[in-house]
């Protein structure tokens, strides 16, 4: 499975991204919403190995998202079943999820990518309602999340954290 668009390739991850993802969830901007907890390298090689897993077990994933013109993995999108204990409503639905470098942010590519996801997700036959999480804290997601068109359900606890609940329908 890859996704093309201009400045882009998203594709599953593989075994030779653990680099990329240790620098990406290493860096604490580019975390300060999701954890404030830096991971060990078991805990991204076991990240890893569950976003390669998801596309064979669910036929969907998270997309390592790749700079054309560099060739550098820049960043994390897609879609995934991370078993949060959110409730029936928020699990019966794929979680949409993204997360970029620095470099990458305020360029447009998370706009260019999230919205390539969610084309592909919506011609899935599994594609519909897709939901996700966000910092409340985090502005720039949350718009994000408004352009691809997701209506916050409410807030909810999430390891002992205040987090809002979005979910997106597909278009008509």
């Amino acid at each position: 499975m890859r996704i093309e668009t201009d400045r882009l390739l998203l594709r599953p991850h593989a075994i030779e991204d653990f680099d990329a993802l240790r620098a990406l969830m290493r860096d604490p901007e580019v975390m300060w919403h999701i954890t404030r907890v830096v991971p060990s390298d078991e805990d991204i090689w076991n990240r890893l190995l569950r976003y390669i897993g998801h596309w064979t077990a669910l036929g969907f994933g998270i997309f390592a998202v790749i700079e054309r013109k560099t060739g550098r993995n820049i960043g994390g999108v897609g879609f995934a079943d991370f078993r949060r204990g959110l409730g029936a409503a928020f699990s019966a639905s794929p979680e949409a999820a993204w997360v970029f470098a620095k470099e990458a942010q305020g360029r447009g590519i998370a706009l260019e990518a999230t919205q390539a996801m969610h084309a592909w997700f919506d011609a899935q036959p599994f594609g519909g309602r897709s939901v996700c999480i966000i910092n409340p804290d985090n502005a720039p997601s949350r718009k994000l999340a408004g352009k691809l068109g997701y209506v916050e359900t409410g807030p909810t606890q999430y390891h002992g954290e205040t987090t809002l609940t979005f979910e997106r329908l597909r278009p008509v």
